[in-house]
């Protein structure tokens, strides 16, 4: 009984990772491939791998009947990097002071403010997105690094400011209290005992808003232009009227996949402490 069990769970276990793996593995299959293969039927597991597509993406490129989208990708791929760290940088500047006040201080309405900032991640993307683009034209953020990074607070900030909250809640007062008697001010607490302290869940914070800002596809699409798009509304570039460049799209994702991958080796020592620092009070 006991082998049938962990037969089933490694059953279960495989099947999993053959689940998450294989989508994946096939984007890397269609992004080293030429366009006839792509489109083949029965699709093709044997063909000739070729780097045209990757090539495509970066300096543009032409063989054959195979004609490159614009060579626009290295623009939406800074696009993303400086949107997604300017939207992570300014929520984690507004996020910290904010959830540690939610944290430790005692006022009235405490809880229902704390509501008030989830209830933003609870609202659906469309009820933000028409205001935002009529005040964004109107004060000429529209289609700026800036007024993306503005709109990205939606995104970050509430759950920077819950997440944030949780860890410091974590943290026992009397390290403040020890901290202060030996002269810490505020400030000094706030950079050398606390935020030390919360390094795992800060880090954790961190790589899922990045995550959240750099897989945005609505807000950049409705209040960025061509010269501001990130790379999740650069993709569909190379969709047009006369084809799907799907080898492109296929080799331009897996690029985009790369920055979060990279983070998230960085700071992985951080990850799984973080994610269970703030479950148990």
């Amino acid at each position: 009984m006991r082998l049938l069990r962990v037969g089933l769970l490694t059953l279960a276990a495989v099947a999993l990772v053959i689940w998450t793996v294989f989508p994946f593995f096939w984007i890397l299959l269609t992004s080293l491939k030429q366009p006839l293969d792509v489109i083949a039927a029965p699709p093709k597991l044997v063909f000739e791998p070729t780097l045209d597509n990757y090539a495509g993406i970066f300096i543009g490129r032409q063989r054959g009947s195979y004609a490159s989208a614009r060579p626009d990708f290295p623009l939406f791929f800074l696009n993303s990097i400086l949107i997604s760290g300017g939207a992570v940088l300014l929520s984690f500047l507004a996020g910290i002071p904010a959830s540690f006040a939610l944290a430790r201080y005692r006022f009235r309405f405490k809880e229902q403010l704390a509501f008030l900032f989830m209830s933003f991640r609870f609202a659906p993307f469309i009820a933000f997105l028409i205001p935002l683009y009529i005040l964004f034209q109107r004060t000429g953020l529209y289609n700026t690094y800036h007024g993306l990074i503005l709109a990205y607070q939606i995104i970050t900030l509430p759950f920077t400011i819950w997440m944030l909250r949780s860890f410091f809640m974590e943290i026992p007062t009397e390290v403040e209290e020890a901290a202060k008697i030996d002269g810490c001010s505020w400030w000094g607490v706030m950079t050398r005992v606390i935020l030390p302290l919360s390094l795992p869940g800060i880090a954790v914070t961190l790589i899922l808003g990045f995550m959240f800002s750099w897989n945005a596809f609505n807000y950049p699409l409705m209040l960025a232009g061509r010269q501001t798009f990130p790379v999740t509304v650069g993709a569909i570039q190379f969709i047009s009227y006369e084809q799907v460049l799907w080898g492109q799209m296929a080799a331009a994702s897996l690029v985009a996949v790369l920055p979060q991958l990279i983070l998230s080796l960085f700071v992985q020592k951080y990850i799984v402490r973080g994610l269970t620092m703030g479950a148990i009070r």
